[in-house]
């Protein structure tokens, strides 16, 4: 063998195969593999292993007959489980089985007919415009930033220093000029002071007194008074704004249809596992449950 492979790397398929796996094509005593079975297992080889059995007889053997054993081997579970230990067991029983029920809800959703939506898109869109459509303002923005952080700084000392920065703004200085010549953030100062950022109320990710303060400001051209974040004291200005607005319906349609398809596949998911719940016709042994539960029970 040029490779030593282990057996935890095939993948078993259960004894009883796939309706249409076909004729067996590896067959040793009662255990065989089908071409549709032995297809799916080498997909899932590594290279080494799929390269291995194509390309040398040998190992092509080898891997065979682990394939094989593995499933010999997985077929004696019901034989020794008398003798295994019940958690090890019942662990096993019910992986499979939830796999199984997931299998087969997975197929039963695969193949649902999903009706069109676009009508109901389109009803949608009218009644539901804010939650689809809406775009909020925009705001972009320029500061000039005076560094100081808590603990580390003085700010009531670097506080005087930006009241005389906006008085010389205040007087009628050119904000680009007092950015370029105050700020102490290393990107605004290659930009005039610039927050290279399109901000919403509530934007995440930056400081929200900063936000607070943008939004303050009454019209293009306007500048706050001296806002204090995390970072320092900030003077900004409001550079631009994108009003609220709503997106056209060709531009949410695809988004809002795709929204309809899951709702409407949650709700056959749901239909479909109700039909399988507990009828009025099941049978329940009261004093059996009781005892199971019974350590659970909370005291009196």
């Amino acid at each position: 063998m040029k490779f030593i492979f282990s057996i935890l790397l095939l993948i078993w398929l259960p004894t009883t195969a796939h309706a249409v796996a076909g004729p067996e094509v590896v067959k040793d005593g009662d255990v065989g593999l089908s071409q549709e079975e032995l297809q799916f297992m080498v997909t899932s080889w590594p290279p080494d292993m799929q390269q291995a059995a194509a390309n040398d007889l040998g190992d092509r053997i080898e891997l065979l007959s682990m394939a094989l054993a593995n499933k010999k081997i997985a077929a004696q579970v019901e034989s020794v489980a008398a003798g295994a230990d019940p958690a090890e067991y019942w662990r096993l029983q019910l992986s499979i089985r939830n796999l199984q029920s997931q299998f087969v809800v997975k197929q039963y959703l695969a193949n649902l007919d999903i009706p069109d939506m676009s009508a109901l898109a389109a009803e949608r869109y009218e009644t539901q415009k804010d939650q689809y459509a809406l775009v909020p303002e925009q705001r972009y923005s320029s500061h000039i930033l005076l560094l100081c952080q808590p603990g580390v700084c003085d700010r009531d000392a670097r506080r005087k220093e930006a009241e005389s920065i906006l008085a010389e703004l205040e007087a009628g200085a050119d904000f680009r000029e007092l950015a370029n010549k105050y700020t102490e953030d290393p990107m605004g100062k290659k930009s005039e002071g610039r927050f290279d950022k399109w901000l919403t109320l509530g934007q995440a990710n930056v400081d929200p007194h900063y936000v607070g303060g943008v939004f303050e400001i009454d019209e293009v051209g306007g500048h706050t008074g001296i806002v204090d974040t995390r970072f320092g004291l900030h003077i900004i200005q409001l550079d631009d704004l994108k009003p609220v607005h709503y997106k056209s319906y060709d531009e949410v349609k695809d988004a809002i249809v795709a929204d309809l398809r899951k709702q409407y596949v949650e709700l056959e998911a749901k239909k479909f596992d109700t039909q399988y719940r507990m009828s009025d016709d099941a049978y329940i042994d009261g004093a059996a449950v009781e005892e199971v539960l019974k350590p659970y029970k909370k005291a009196d």
